[in-house]
């Protein structure tokens, strides 16, 4: 295998992957800060943390400063894919992921936080998938009702027939 030019392809689409695996465990983390500080009333304000961060000794990214000047201009922001700016960009490194998980997945090769990034981004991005399923069974195993893409408002079946 011939080592990577700075000129080339496979090179940038590396660059681009790990931008969105990092980007995406950022997210993840601020999300999970975000849900105990609500659940446990910590009263955290994720532009401090990411400022803080950024102050650190260990941590010291540039995407600091975009979450931070996101978390700022939306101080009610439940996630950050919920911004269309940050999620325009992430999407744009999207494919390059995919397209390393692949090549690595042909080699036998694991990489499950870039996966996982994947899982999480498309799952979050996605209205239908087939975890939808789970509520189906919900409403089998204990009547728990539905929702449908079709029509408005919850449902259950008898699923005894």
């Amino acid at each position: 295998m011939k080592p990577l030019n700075r000129d080339d392809k496979h090179l940038q689409t590396l660059a681009e992957a790990l931008h969105f695996g990092t980007a995406l465990s950022y997210i993840q983390g601020f999300h999970l800060l975000q849900t105990a500080s609500a659940q446990f009333k910590y009263g955290i304000n994720p532009a401090e943390i990411a400022r803080i961060w950024k102050g650190g000794c260990i941590i010291r990214s540039k995407f600091l400063d975009d979450i931070r000047k996101t978390f700022l201009q939306q101080t009610d922001l439940l996630n950050l894919l919920l911004d269309k700016d940050m999620f325009t960009v992430i999407l744009g490194n999207r494919a390059a992921a995919a397209n390393i998980i692949s090549i690595a997945t042909a080699a036998r090769q694991p990489i499950p936080c870039l996966s996982s990034s994947l899982q999480y981004f498309d799952m979050f991005s996605s209205g239908r998938l087939p975890s939808n399923l789970i509520q189906a069974q919900r409403d089998y195993f204990g009547a728990h009702t539905y929702e449908r893409t079709d029509q408005a408002g919850s449902f259950h079946t008898d699923w005894t027939i």
